[in-house]
Formats: structure tokens, sequence, C-alpha cells
């Protein structure tokens, strides 16, 4: 059973998460696919809480965009491995397959997409998480034309899901090295032009200093500024 992606699904109580596959990307990433004593609906563009316990109690936790189709049996989170992250730096160094974490979602009602209407997605690092639980959602229901995605990174390895950005004839824009024709750099407006064309939305996800880049080159090329909707992270204590 899976929720129907036109209405934002509210959080459920907590409950087990087993990592039923682990797989490190680079030297930062890690992605988790996470079997759930007591699964939960979402719709793409929500996220959850993911809870450390340690054995006298202390608690932390962190809230993970779900990279996830919701038709997906597994919850999928992509987690990058922030300096003095507590719950990032556990999952990326410590975690193995069958550890068992606490979690609690899906989360939010804002930045989601239910297929309608016509939208644009500037997405900066792992900003990319929610979009691709969008793109996989297009796909799998035959309306990819949708949804049209700029994911921004420094490197190929630095930027996740890659292939799948390429597959479904994304714009794929590295800072720091080129990739194939493209010469590293930020988005050009000519590049995002063909993008923005006839959207009605736009989504945003990255960090702060991503965000305003992306809302002021979005708003520069005419893109109405309350047709934006932006989610953007950071560090935390």
């Amino acid at each position: 059973m899976t929720a129907e992606p036109d209405q934002a699904v509210a959080p459920t109580a907590w409950t087990t998460a087993r990592v039923a596959q682990l797989e490190r990307l680079a030297d930062r990433l890690v992605r988790l696919r996470l079997e759930l004593e007591d699964p939960f609906d979402h719709v793409p563009g929500q996220h959850c809480v993911l809870r450390l316990r340690a054995e006298d109690g202390y608690t932390a936790q962190r809230s993970y965009s779900i990279a996830s189709d919701p038709a997906d049996p597994l919850v999928e989170l992509m987690v990058e491995c922030l300096p003095g992250g507590e719950v990032s730096g556990h999952l990326h160094d410590e975690a193995r397959v069958g550890d068992e974490f606490e979690l609690r979602g899906p989360i939010g009602g804002w930045f989601t997409w239910a297929g309608a209407p016509q939208s644009v997605c500037l997405t900066g690092g792992t900003g990319v998480v929610p979009v691709v639980s969008m793109l996989r959602y297009a796909a799998r229901v035959g309306l990819p034309e949708r949804l049209r995605v700029c994911a921004v990174g420094r490197t190929r390895l630095d930027l996740p899901y890659v292939d799948e950005v390429l597959d479904h004839d994304g714009l794929v824009a590295l800072t720091r090295e080129n990739l194939g024709d493209r010469v590293a750099a930020p988005p050009y407006p000519s590049e995002l032009e063909p993008l923005i064309a006839g959207a009605e939305r736009a989504y945003v996800c990255g960090s702060v200093g991503f965000a305003s880049f992306a809302v002021r080159s979005l708003t520069e090329l005419g893109f109405p500024a309350e047709a934006i909707r932006v989610e953007q992270f950071g560090a935390t204590g």
C-alpha cells in the first residue's frame, strides 16, 4: 500500500528501522536502505527523523530526506558525513547491515510533488535526494516530462544519483571538474532557461548558500518568487 501522492502523509510513531542494505560512496556519502518494523507511506519530497540510542539512554537524532519511490518497500536515505556530525558520522563510519535505529516519518507537506504542476528542480549536493524520490515516482507513473531537474555539485563523486539525473535528461552542473563537453562551472542562465520554460513551480534544495544562489538565478530569469518552494539544510550543533 502506498499513499496517494497528492496528499502529504502525517508522521507516524517511532518505529524500528533495520539496515537491509548499506553502500559507502566516495569519502563522505553512505546510502542506507532500511526495513521498517511498522512501514509508513510517504509522498515524494518528504523526510524522516532517524534517532540513535546509546546503551546509557543518550539519544541523538537528525532529519534526512527520503530518496525512495513511495512504492518501494524499503526507505532509502543518502547521508553526507558532516564535520563533527554526531549522527552522520556514526552512519558513515560505524553502521553495518543488520543494525537497528529508531525512525519517525514521514514529515513535511510543503516540499512535495504529485506529478502536477509542471515543475523544475534546482538542487545542490545532497539536496538532490528528495528530488530523486520525485524522479522515481514520475518514471513509475509515466510522467517524466512533468519534472525537469538541474543538479549542481563540486565533482561527480561528491554528487549522489548523478546517473539517475542524467538518465532523466536532467542537467548536471559540476563546478570543480568537467563533465563530458561541459566545462566546470555553476549552471549558466542559458542552461536554466529551457528548464524553466513552461514551469509553474520550482523546487530548490541545498545548503543555505546554494538556496540563495538558486532562488536568485530563477528570479533573474523571470520566474515568480511566490512559485518557488525552498528546502535548505546545514550542520546542526
